[in-house]
């Protein structure tokens, strides 16, 4: 089965429990728009090389779409459709007034110089300028993107327009009209979640072990974030591998000592000096197995599936990452009784804030720290609590509530306009 095949499967099932018209189900069915373009680079040492690369807008009966771009070695037209249909639902479920878009380059950036990422940056906004726009479709960083990135890509779209568009694109430098707190908010928005699932519980956070799987942005952010909030971070990985301390890992001298070395070490730092601290070395599968109260996969899709689903141990995941649970494994952790707190509530802080930028860049006045992070919590925590609910009503799991609390509201605005019942004869 294939990603987007996978990700419907999940509107499927919300179907079984929410009564809507058959228009909103043909209507989800399939993207609004595809877009597949080359995107011609000169490259350092004078050779022109080609890149491949997409934005698909699935739906906007809400508002405009709104979507991360990736760079990244193996996007497909399929994983990036399947991506816009999720950020279609994730809008919904977060209530903000967009719809689901998501873009992709065929590219291992990590290969490239910085003149060569700006240059394919540049020119993949030349190759999808027609098909973007602040009343159209929003992109934003994703997977090897960037806020400097960002900032290539609105100012290529501004060269094209002759004119200053800051909202076309969010997640941009501050300079260039960016939000405050935009770059933490994905993971703030999992942290205020997970502080939120705890005191429901009634634990203490300094009781709670939590392994983070992924120490990209989001990664480092929630896991620095639940660290100064008192939780016991046991275990970090990235895509070399991950640590485990039973005492405890420090994410941000981890941070510090991997962009000083490209290592990724339990150490301690007191000013300039950082020392190793005891630890072990683990695998990512190793990670995701760990007996702890708190699983955050941060990474990549598809990273719990039936082959190791029946041997995770933590007591609840909660998905930073988007799709890292299969829906195979879905069910076997439904059996399990690991609940799963789903992409589509849990990692929304992003594209939250992501609209915050686009409200500032409109009315051209940009808001306080506190007031991004206190507007953050307020909505994400409320959108929670919401599935929450839904999931004890209709005993079902958290993912398929959450679900049926977004497609309520994209019902609604498709229903808005005329169903069958409406125009039969």
């Amino acid at each position: 089965m294939n990603i987007f095949e996978e990700a419907s499967k999940r509107l499927e099932k919300a179907l079984q429990h929410i009564e809507v018209s058959d228009d909103v189900f043909e209507k989800l069915r399939h993207p609004k728009a595809s877009l597949e373009v080359s995107i011609p680079v000169r490259m350092d040492n004078g050779e022109l090389r080609t890149f491949g690369g997409f934005r698909v807008i699935y739906d906007d009966t809400r508002g405009p779409a709104k979507g991360g771009i990736r760079y990244h070695p193996s996007a497909s037209l399929d994983e990036v459709k399947a991506l816009a249909f999720w950020m279609t639902f994730k809008c919904a479920a977060a209530n903000i007034p967009f719809g689901g878009a998501k873009g992709g380059v065929v590219v291992d950036p990590k290969k490239l110089s910085k003149a060569e990422l700006e240059r394919l940056s540049r020119g993949y906004i030349d190759a999808i300028a027609d098909f973007i726009g602040p009343d159209r479709d929003i992109p934003a960083p994703d997977v090897y993107t960037n806020a400097m990135i960002m900032g290539w890509m609105a100012d290529q779209y501004n060269i094209i327009k002759r004119a200053k568009v800051p909202a076309v694109i969010t997640g941009k430098p501050l300079e260039l009209g960016g939000s405050l707190g935009r770059e933490e908010a994905t993971g703030r928005g999992a942290y205020y979640i997970i502080r939120e699932m705890i005191k429901n519980e009634g634990k203490s956070p300094s009781d709670v072990k939590i392994a983070v799987q992924g120490f990209g942005n989001a990664g480092y952010n929630v896991a620095d974030l639940l660290y100064n909030d008192g939780f016991k971070i046991v275990a970090i990985s990235d895509s070399q591998g991950g640590i485990y301390s039973e005492d405890g890992l420090v994410p941000k001298d981890i941070k510090r000592f991997k962009n000083e070395t490209k290592k990724l070490e339990a150490v301690y730092c007191e000013e300039s000096v950082c020392r190793i601290q005891e630890h072990e070395n683990i695998t990512n599968t190793d990670l995701l197995e760990l007996d702890v109260d708190v699983l955050i996969p941060a990474a990549l899709e598809n990273q719990i599936t039936s082959t190791n689903a029946s041997r995770i141990k933590a007591k609840t995941i909660v998905e930073v990452a988007n799709g890292p649970v299969t829906n195979e494994a879905d069910e076997i952790l439904k059996e399990k009784g690991i609940p799963v707190v789903p992409d589509i509530i849990a990692n929304s802080g992003g594209v939250i804030v992501s609209y915050f930028e686009w409200v500032q860049n409109r009315n051209g006045y940009y808001w306080t720290l506190d007031k991004v992070n206190a507007m953050l919590e307020k909505m994400i925590t409320s959108e929670y609590k919401k599935i929450v609910d839904i999931a004890s009503s209709k005993k079902i799991n958290l993912r398929t509530a959450a679900y049926v609390h977004a497609l309520s509201r994209i019902a609604g605005a498709i229903e808005a306009k005329g169903t069958r019942d409406f125009f039969k004869k």
